[in-house]
């Protein structure tokens, strides 16, 4: 029962779609109403407010990290085997995907994985975050990048650690990431794909002053021939 906790618990906080919690606190436009529409970092960054998209980010990565940390640091205090880890992992990254707080649309889980991954095995955490940070400064692409740390985590995960659940996991977790990521390869292919920092949100109008956006005709008047003339 408290392993079944554990997962619940993981799954709640990964529930917490950072990116629309931040963008309120900061008095910003909620993220899934501009660029791509996604609840991501990345997004959040289109807006201009650097310092939002990187709390973001920190936040989705610990949110990931956190619970699947804990697991791993009481498994074996609680006689737990390495599924439960594992399964902390994957129901941290299910609840960015599927919030329950947010109607079940989530993000795309980039920095959610890098977390859980870091939480179930450091080591490949860090490779695999260097292989998005490689990728990411050559070409500017985020998808690309985590499409590329999502082959490297699983195949350095079974060629350095071998099978375990825990390989599972990671396997599971990279499936995800490439199909949630689907729509970004076909943009990739097609040379649409956006850039990181590439643009940024519209502003939105000022809901005070709903005639700044739409300033008034200049007004005209008439002679006493009935001509008009400009003033």
């Amino acid at each position: 029962m408290l392993a079944l906790g554990a997962v619940v618990l993981a799954y709640l906080v990964g529930s917490l779609s950072f990116a629309v919690i931040v963008s309120r606190l900061m008095g910003m436009a909620d993220p899934r109403s501009y660029g791509s529409g996604n609840p991501g970092a990345t997004n959040v960054l289109r807006s201009g407010r650097k310092g939002a998209a990187l709390a973001t980010l920190v936040l989705d990565a610990l949110k990931g990290w956190l619970p699947t940390a804990l697991a791993v640091a009481f498994a074996s205090q609680l006689g737990w085997s390495e599924w439960v880890p594992a399964l902390v992992a994957l129901a941290a990254v299910c609840g960015h995907l599927w919030p329950l707080w947010f109607g079940f649309k989530g993000g795309k889980g980039v920095a959610t994985i890098a977390g859980a991954l870091v939480g179930l095995n450091p080591w490949l955490g860090l490779i695999a975050l260097a292989a998005w940070l490689a990728v990411a400064v050559v070409t500017r692409y985020s998808s690309l990048a985590a499409l590329v740390a999502a082959v490297v985590a699983p195949l350095g995960q079974l060629l350095i650690w071998g099978g375990s659940p825990t390989a599972v996991a990671v396997g599971v977790m990279s499936l995800l990431l490439i199909w949630r990521h689907m729509g970004n390869i076909g943009k990739l292919m097609a040379g649409t794909e956006s850039r990181i920092g590439g643009g940024k949100a519209a502003p939105a109008a000022d809901p005070h002053h709903p005639q700044a956006s739409h300033p008034k005709p200049h007004s005209h008047g008439k002679d006493k021939h009935g001509h008009h003339h400009p003033h």
